[in-house]
């Protein structure tokens, strides 16, 4: 079957992306208006798109209802987030924090999350995420009435101690993050367990190969 995207309405477009373009990470966004109210919700139209310097994309969709969603609003107004990543022992939290509560009320405290103070900017990262990036605002980029995509560099990372493998080396014990990734549809997700590693050939290599 071929799909011209161009014959489908929005929402079928969107349940093919999501349905096929799996497992994809969350980037769990707390943000803060003007006055320091905060917000937190979850997204996964998330990824990196640079180390050097770190850069961090997300998209954002618009309220079912219309209009910027909070963390959008937030972030355009003070330019600053903290994405935090999910593991396993954090995803029910996370869910509560996808609710689509009113403008103002506070996700963290209605999902019962502690959170702690950023290193260079206003908005504090949720203090039991295994890993968060503390984020300024690189630009927007509206890419429809209902969708915006957020360009950021990250200025700082939180790690727990208990992931990193050599602290001074940088490397992590990623496998023990036990992060999780948005699935197909609605509710469902994945773990990171069931992990496989192909060496990358050097071009001699491959040319030598029997």
């Amino acid at each position: 079957m071929l799909y011209d995207f161009s014959q489908l309405s929005g929402r079928n477009a969107y349940k093919l992306i999501v349905s096929t373009i799996v497992p994809r990470p969350i980037a769990w966004i707390v943000s803060q208006d003007a006055l320091g109210n905060l917000n937190a919700a979850p997204f996964s139209f998330f990824n990196a798109m640079g180390g050097d310097p770190p850069i961090l994309v997300v998209g954002i969709g618009s309220r079912e209802e219309g209009g910027p969603k909070d963390s959008l609003r937030n972030i355009q107004e003070t330019g600053q987030f903290v994405i935090n990543l999910v593991n396993e022992e954090m995803a029910r939290s996370m869910n509560v924090t996808a609710t689509p509560f009113a403008y103002g009320v506070d996700e963290l405290t209605q999902a019962g999350l502690l959170s702690q103070p950023s290193l260079k900017i206003k908005p504090p990262r949720i203090a039991t995420s295994p890993v968060s990036f503390e984020c300024e605002l690189v630009q927007t980029v509206p890419a429809s009435d209902t969708n915006t995509i957020v360009i950021a560099r990250a200025l700082a990372c939180y790690i727990d101690d208990r992931y990193l493998l050599d602290a001074e080396k940088c490397y992590v014990n990623t496998p023990e993050l036990k992060l999780i990734g948005r699935m197909h549809g609605a509710g469902w997700y994945t773990t990171t367990h069931d992990l496989f590693q192909i060496e990358r050939y050097t071009v001699e290599q491959w040319e030598s190969r029997g």
